[in-house]
């Protein structure tokens, strides 16, 4: 846990503390997560994202209360939910659950849905609660429809309206938008977060898809094999990966080789591009860290850092291009064989096969070791 987290710890709202869990498999067992720790505030969204089988859906079932931990803990509210030794049942953590398939009562209209976790409630109250959660998702006029007349849309809001209905502590949400389509996820996601923000809501979301996580949350996990690689911001994220493993996952990039130069307190890496100086002291602590004892390192270029310049002697051969409407995705070549990708404004419309000039623009200048790379 980093030092920000730790020096907070006793405000989250949500705090899992080394979480190990191992499933039995034929012959032994599976560890499905190893050592997840990881925080959120009051208010804060955050979102563990990996690919299939890192071990993210098992995190928020933990959470939940449907898998006891082998070794670690889940706090919630300062409350100790779960560990090897004490156990709250699900239905007392105060948590709502909002599932990939939304599981919605399709006996049962979209009031009712929303009312069904208002038991608590006394009966009069329930009516003013379900129109003002409806009203809260932009749903209010289709109480009395039924999920099967509901567009998958409506049918993930009025999930979220159910979920908060109860007023939880910890709302999860596991992979809600896998079964819309993609040209409506994003904009789905953008509305949750405003939902979520306007009701003050804590909540963790799982998902394989960077671009709803960038949308939704204020924090993500990049988890790899039961652990979190990375727990930071959206932004720090892409443009300050700590590890390999998360600059190749979290948006698109290339790596070219370079070398490090230390001289009188400044670094500059030397590359095919031109030599540059790392200015941030972040990418200079981690140039310092992960350099060999050559100092050759290998450097993330975002297609957002190559700049298409016509003026530019560096030229680059168009190898594939992608139409992006308002820009072009050009898969580059340069001389030495290496390929860099450029996002570049689609009136620049140039030909495969074409030389096109290059330069390096970069806020971030972000490396790592040629160890395995």
């Amino acid at each position: 846990m980093s030092p920000d987290q730790s020096s907070s710890a006793h405000a989250a709202a949500l705090r899992v503390e080394d979480l190990h869990i191992e499933f039995p498999q034929p012959g032994g067992t599976t560890r499905v997560l190893d050592g997840l720790s990881f925080q959120l505030q009051p208010g804060e969204i955050g979102c563990l994202l990996g690919a299939s089988g890192c071990g993210k859906t098992t995190a928020l079932r933990t959470i939940a209360g449907f898998i006891r931990p082998d070794r670690g803990s889940v706090y919630i509210d300062r409350r100790c939910v779960a560990s090897p030794r004490e156990w709250i049942e699900p239905e007392q953590r105060g948590v709502g659950v909002v599932f990939q398939d939304y599981a919605l009562f399709p006996h049962l209209d979209v009031a009712a849905n929303v009312a069904f976790g208002l038991r608590a409630m006394p009966a009069a109250e329930r009516p003013a609660r379900v129109a003002s959660m409806l009203e809260l998702v932009g749903l209010p006029e289709i109480a009395r429809r039924y999920p099967h007349e509901l567009s998958g849309g409506q049918q993930q809001r009025v999930a979220l309206a159910r979920a908060l209905a109860p007023a939880p502590s910890i709302l999860l949400l596991d992979e809600p938008f896998s079964n819309l389509d993609p040209d409506l996820r994003e904009r789905l996601a953008l509305d949750l977060r405003d939902i979520l923000k306007r009701h003050g809501t804590t909540a963790l979301l799982v998902t394989h898809d960077q671009y709803e996580a960038f949308a939704l949350a204020d924090r993500i996990g990049v988890m790899n094999a039961g652990h979190i690689e990375q727990w930071d911001t959206p932004y720090r994220l892409y443009h300050q990966p700590e590890t390999r493993l998360v600059a190749d996952f979290v948006g698109l990039g290339a790596f070219l080789p370079g070398r490090l130069e230390h001289r009188d307190g400044n670094t500059m890496v030397h590359l095919e591009l031109g030599s540059l100086p790392i200015r941030a002291r972040t990418d200079q602590a981690i140039a310092g860290a992960t350099a060999d004892e050559h100092d050759q390192v290998m450097v993330l270029l975002r297609p957002d850092d190559v700049v298409h310049d016509d003026h530019s002697p560096l030229r680059a051969e168009v190898v594939r291009k992608a139409f992006r409407g308002a820009q072009f995705l050009y898969t580059l070549r340069l001389s030495s064989g290496a390929t860099l990708l450029a996002l570049v404004p689609s009136h620049h419309n140039h030909a495969v096969g074409e030389r096109i000039g290059v330069r390096f623009d970069a806020d971030h200048i972000v490396t790592f070791s040629t160890e395995g790379g």
